[in-house]
């Protein structure tokens, strides 16, 4: 049987869920759709060849008998308020980051998930799945490079819209190394600064691009984490973590290399929909397995969600202050230590 799955929000990347739920992946089918504008949803089934039915709020499509998960992939300041109406419900969710925008919103929604008694939420932090991550993963815990001491990371872009504004080089951008960097490491974070240097000329006035975020974790790793994205050449993400007895690195993105006329080149990627579709398509697979079995979930926690904002926020004053700023976290519950069981495909 096929595990029935609403969406609330059917904008990009909802629709791209839907697409690979529909067309990639199996054991699941979109029954339900919701969006603050129904025409897009109209517009994204039409264009998707779905059929599945409409319902005019979340709540209304949390509470349909058709609908036996959630995927929330609204605007972020609306997440929060849903995932605690899926839990309520007793329904699986899947949230795309962020789970909500304040760490006291991430903390309520955790205590909602422990009072219901089974870990039920998954947020959307995708790199957790892609295969040079887990390879990663691998080295550090087999400790081939003894103990982590440093790592080098850059996250950059060839441009974005208008509507992208210097905080969102923190919660849209770095909050990806920031929650992956915490999985990697298993070490949390208690220092951030953040640092400009020299404007780039194709970052519009109103934007602070690059930024340099260094931070620091509990056993005194040092990150340096560059966010560039005006930076021309293509969408590329970069990983170098320095050992006490060598250097691994995130594997290099598969590209024909061409030899011509005197030169050498392979291609950059330019999409980080292309860079990191197999991870989406793999987190969603997990999360379709999981829920038709009917087992807690193991992907990325709530409580992973809360180490994000809390992080995120700290990020967010040492941009303002230009000063190293102190983050601040909460003992995690032990109903969210307990490691995956499961190989993850």
């Amino acid at each position: 049987m096929s595990v029935r799955i609403g969406v609330i929000g059917t904008g990009a990347i909802g629709k791209e869920h839907m697409k690979r739920v529909e067309q990639r992946l199996s054991g699941a089918k979109i029954t339900a759709v919701t969006d603050v504008n129904p025409a897009a949803a109209e517009e994204a089934l039409h264009e998707l060849g779905i059929k599945a039915n409409f319902y005019p709020n979340d709540q209304a499509l949390i509470d349909a008998e058709e609908v036996d998960a959630i995927f929330v992939t609204s605007i972020g300041p609306a997440h929060e308020a849903t995932v605690r109406k899926a839990i309520e419900a007793g329904k699986y969710v899947f949230c795309e980051k962020p789970l909500s925008v304040t760490a006291k919103g991430c903390k309520t929604i955790m205590q909602d998930e422990m009072e219901y008694g089974k870990r039920i939420v998954q947020v959307g932090f995708m790199r957790q799945f892609d295969k040079g991550y887990e390879q990663l993963k691998q080295a550090i815990d087999s400790k081939v490079i003894g103990e982590p001491l440093m790592i080098k990371c850059a996250h950059r872009a060839p441009e974005v819209d208008a509507a992208y504004t210097t905080d969102m080089a923190i919660t849209d951008t770095l909050i990806h190394e920031i929650n992956i960097l915490h999985w990697l490491l298993a070490d949390n974070y208690v220092s951030v600064q953040v640092l400009y240097p020299r404007k780039n000329k194709h970052a519009l006035p109103h934007l602070r691009d690059p930024q340099v975020i260094l931070l620091e974790t509990e056993s005194g790793v040092l990150i340096q984490a560059e966010v560039s994205v005006n930076i021309k050449y293509g969408y590329d993400i970069q990983c170098e973590i320095v050992g006490e007895e060598g250097i691994v690195s995130l594997p290099e993105t598969e590209s024909l290399k061409i030899r011509h006329n005197g030169k050498q080149s392979t291609d950059v990627l330019q999409d980080w929909k292309v860079r990191f579709q197999d991870a989406y398509d793999k987190e969603i697979q997990v999360f379709i397995n999981q829920v038709a079995k009917q087992e807690a979930l193991q992907g990325p926690s709530a409580w992973e969600g809360y180490v994000a904002a809390v992080t995120s926020d700290a990020c967010l004053k040492a941009q303002e202050s230009g000063q190293r700023e102190p983050i601040e976290l909460e003992s995690m519950p032990a109903f969210y230590s307990t490691e995956r069981k499961v190989q993850l495909l």
